[in-house]
């Protein structure tokens, strides 16, 4: 685990109202050192973690020097959502995992940036839960984002998320293989059906009939249990399902309204889990009340999971979001 660093928070109230006395915020740092260079925060999906550059980084083809998200310029922070196990530390699982939102891993995350004396932010960029995350850390602090890049996420959770939630949870909850068999469903939303049938067309394995979508998709659920927790997996499921930037707030225009960042949204034409019907609607709704909005869509038969596989098309989209700013002040890519 390589340069995993920590922020310890005390006596902090979640939104539903249990007090917690201490939260361990774990953190890496790429590129940049703080304080020398424009700041990106990444946010990451349900079973990603803080590593994203360099060896094992899940989004290494995305961040590293001369890439999209450069660290010849940049100073890029990824923190691991509480709970998330990444730390190894046992004391840091989170068993009572209905009592957090994705609104208190924003503010979390906030805290985490004050105290790293990170007042603005050029980016936060968050994939899948990561952007939801995102859009609650831009209503918490509508002045402190320039550009706000949820991809293939959403600002809230709708019927068709909070439905697949409840199947992931009786799954977690009551399976004798609780992360295989959740991570045989989930891997389901993750693609399409255009890409199953196309790439294993009904193939068998043996004469007993085992079929190598099956073989794939137990593959999928083994490796997912060697490096996961169950407690982990509850906690991220269901913060997905808490993700509305309305609740005990004002209608939705009214809230983007204030948030003056650049709005980037990016969608995946085939997601199976946040559709981009959604996203276009959001889209259409934000353009009434702010100008410096964006649509972008990526066009993958992967699906939800195109954002770890179609890195031609997210650079096409990150490139000029993050690169007109180093052209803006002079600076080489």
């Amino acid at each position: 685990m390589k340069n995993i660093e920590k922020i310890d928070i005390f006596n902090f109230d979640l939104e539903l109202g249990k007090h917690k006395p201490y939260i361990g915020l774990s953190y890496q740092i790429f590129g940049q050192p703080l304080g020398s260079s424009p700041v990106i925060v990444v946010n990451h999906a349900l079973t990603g973690n803080s590593n994203i550059a360099g060896k094992d980084g899940w989004w290494d083809a995305i961040t590293g020097e001369d890439k999209s998200i450069d660290t010849n310029y940049f100073t890029i922070i990824a923190f691991n959502i509480p709970g998330n196990g990444y730390d190894n530390d046992e004391s840091n699982l989170i068993d009572s995992y209905r009592d957090y939102t994705v609104r208190d891993i924003a503010r979390i995350f906030w805290e985490g940036l004050f105290f790293l004396k990170v007042e603005n932010i050029h980016a936060v960029i968050g994939v899948s839960l990561g952007g939801a995350i995102a859009w609650e850390m831009a209503v918490l602090q509508p002045d402190k984002i320039d550009n706000l890049i949820p991809i293939a996420s959403d600002w809230k959770a709708t019927d068709w998320v909070i439905g697949n939630v409840l199947i992931q949870d009786q799954i977690l909850k009551n399976s004798d293989d609780p992360i295989v068999d959740a991570r045989l469903h989930a891997t389901l939303l993750y693609r399409t059906p255009e890409y199953f049938n196309q790439r294993f067309q009904r193939d068998k394995l043996d004469a007993l009939s085992a079929l190598q979508i099956e073989y794939w998709l137990f593959d999928h659920g083994y490796k997912l249990k060697s490096r996961y927790r169950l407690a982990a997996y509850k906690l991220m499921n269901h913060l997905l399902k808490t993700n509305d930037i309305t609740r005990n707030r004002k209608d939705f225009l009214s809230i983007v309204s204030e948030i003056q960042s650049n709005i980037h949204l990016v969608t995946i034409d085939r997601d199976c889990l946040f559709i981009a019907d959604e996203t276009r609607k959001t889209y259409r709704e934000l353009i009434n009340v702010k100008e410096n909005v964006f649509y972008n869509q990526i066009q993958s038969i992967h699906g939800h999971d195109a954002f770890l596989i179609e890195f031609n098309q997210l650079s096409n989209i990150l490139n000029p979001i993050l690169n007109n700013y180093k052209l803006h002040n002079n600076v080489s890519a």
